[in-house]
């Protein structure tokens, strides 16, 4: 089943601007190489721009904000950047189309500055980038912003409230996927009390009724993404999937329409480069059966067998392409 795909998380522009000699056609580097990606019938990749919490953190956001320009200009041919536009047109498109995102905020003010650096940072990654999909506030840590999702007690920090106030009617989702409880929890009041336009995901997380894992959504966050009529991306990762059952993949899947996710399921794969990372227990990082972007195809071709047509075109790209052409409306 080759349906088009938008896929919204990967980690191609931190491997590009970490790793010597990378480029994004080299296929046996990294699963969401542009080979890869075509093969899938991938059209649309979000590609987050991923810093650690550093003193460099700045720096390296804006490393990654050129080598996607740099990408753009060197595979022109092969891909362009994303706009409503081409997402009207995207079914016919010959090119994949790419955005931009914030993986954690420590990119946009490393944690001794004035926040105010933030927006100054933030408008110029957008200025390079071209437009921002979403912002994840953190990543597994804290950061001056709040608590990643392998904190304990930490939720929304005034910095973190700031930063909401200004991505307000910006066009900008914010992200719940690297939350802890207590920040999205924090999250959700700050944009509900203080009246914010802000769009509300999770770019690439699973259920956490399905497998225990707290990078995944608590079925009541799950709900109020759904309320918000927001995005799910279901990710690709064994450690959030289930470390021995490949089957959970589908599980993930089905689980999110059964509790009224249909227009909001998508996918977030989170591909990124994993060759050096030192946890050993961590290899393989995807099952065979989802281990790059080529193996959309048969995902669908399997999910088929227990979602319609109408579903698997929502999961595949409509409901990204609803949410994005909405959002990036008069862009």
């Amino acid at each position: 089943m080759n349906l088009p795909i938008i896929d919204t998380h990967c980690d191609v522009l931190s491997y590009l601007a970490k790793i010597p000699n990378a480029a994004p056609d080299k296929s046996d580097d990294i699963a969401c190489s542009i080979p890869l990606l075509e093969k899938g019938n991938v059209k649309l990749q979000v590609c987050a721009i991923y810093t650690d919490v550093s003193a460099g953190s700045m720096e390296i956001a804006t490393k990654q904000a050129f080598k996607y320009r740099e990408m753009l200009m060197t595979y022109g041919d092969k891909v362009c950047q994303a706009d409503e536009p081409f997402l009207s047109n995207l079914e016919n498109e010959s090119k994949i189309g790419l955005v931009t995102a914030i993986e954690n905020a420590a990119g946009l003010a490393n944690e001794k500055i004035d926040v105010s650096k933030a927006f100054e940072q933030l408008e110029s990654l957008i200025k390079l980038t071209g437009r921002m999909a979403y912002i994840s506030l953190t990543h597994h840590t804290e950061n001056r912003f709040g608590g990643g999702n392998y904190t304990e007690g930490i939720g929304l920090k005034d910095d973190g409230k700031r930063l909401l106030d200004y991505i307000s009617g910006k066009k900008i989702a914010i992200d719940l996927s690297h939350t802890s409880d207590m920040l999205a929890e924090g999250i959700l009041n700050h944009i509900d009390i203080s009246k914010l336009d802000i769009p509300v995901i999770a770019s690439h997380s699973n259920f956490r009724k399905i497998w225990n894992h707290k990078r995944n959504l608590t079925d009541e966050f799950a709900k109020e993404v759904i309320h918000r009529k927001g995005l799910i991306g279901i990710n690709f990762l064994r450690a959030f999937l289930d470390d021995k059952n490949p089957g959970r993949l589908f599980e993930h899947i089905l689980y999110g329409f059964e509790i009224g996710a249909e227009d909001q399921m998508c996918f977030g794969a989170d591909y990124f480069y994993t060759k050096d990372f030192a946890d050993k227990s961590r290899h393989p990082f995807y099952f065979p059966v989802a281990e790059n972007a080529s193996k959309y195809p048969s995902i669908l071709e399997k999910l088929s067998q227990s979602l319609s047509t109408d579903q698997l075109e929502k999961l595949a790209f409509k409901n990204c392409q609803r949410f994005f052409s909405q959002l990036w409306k008069g862009q």
